[in-house]
């Protein structure tokens, strides 16, 4: 288990202060930089206002955009990975063959 270390990261000109292990580091500052991104464009349409609503629109807006990620993903991927994984394993052992 890795230490935790605290991280500021910048939402909408505010600071925040958050404990996050140390090799979660970049991935912290990569969310917050996308959740400022989104907070930021919510802000500037001008249509929603409260700190409050703008925050709950922003995690409304992330969290479609995952469940279509999702969505887009295959089920099997683990399958699909194993399947090719096997396909270049006999290639392989085929042309071992041929040597």
């Amino acid at each position: 288990m890795s230490k935790a270390k605290n991280i500021a990261v910048q939402l909408l000109d505010k600071e925040y202060v958050i404990a996050c292990p140390e090799e979660a580091e970049a991935e912290l500052q990569q969310a917050a930089a996308h959740l400022n991104s989104k907070l930021q464009e919510i802000k500037s349409s001008g249509k929603i206002i409260g700190m409050e609503r703008i925050a709950i629109m922003a995690a409304l807006n992330i969290s479609h955009e995952y469940i279509a990620f999702r969505q887009q993903q295959p089920e099997n991927l683990g399958d699909n990975i194993k399947r090719l994984s096997d396909r270049i394993q006999a290639t392989l052992d085929a042309a071992k063959q041929q040597d």
